[in-house]
């Protein structure tokens, strides 16, 4: 079972730092600058045959308030966020979970599943924190 981080749902709204934004359908929070991420935002939009996902910037105003509200540092490279019905997710169980709602193709990130939660939790923070030295800086909008 994934677990949301620790804050109510809809939280963010009473916040008055995080300013306010349509949450009515799935919101991912990813680093724009990171090469994996703007592959990764490439696939949503190719998965998303629905299309009701939308992607925030991590240097965006929301996505940077939005991080802080939920206890993590806007330059922590771990801050992959993914949010639905008013609930965060994050890292390598928030890829999985945001997989399973596109459907098709991209549930394969499910197989994750096989590894035991603590293992997924160290490949997510292994990859997350090298990821420019292996992968590179890109612009998400590219």
């Amino acid at each position: 079972m994934l677990h949301s981080l620790s804050r109510p749902a809809y939280s963010y709204r009473a916040d008055p730092t995080v300013p306010g934004f349509d949450d009515g359908s799935p919101l991912t929070v990813m680093d724009g600058s990171c090469v994996l991420c703007s592959a990764g935002a490439r696939l949503i939009a190719r998965f998303d045959t629905a299309q009701e996902f939308r992607i925030c910037p991590v240097q965006s105003d929301l996505g940077q308030a939005l991080l802080r509200h939920y206890g993590i540092d806007p330059d922590d490279p771990e801050s992959w966020l993914y949010f639905v019905d008013g609930q965060a997710f994050g890292g390598i169980e928030a890829m999985i979970l945001a997989g399973e709602r596109m459907g098709g193709w991209a549930r394969a990130i499910g197989v994750l599943r096989l590894l035991p939660r603590p293992a997924r939790a160290w490949l997510y923070v292994r990859i997350a924190r090298n990821r420019y030295r292996l992968f590179g800086r890109t612009d998400l909008c590219a």
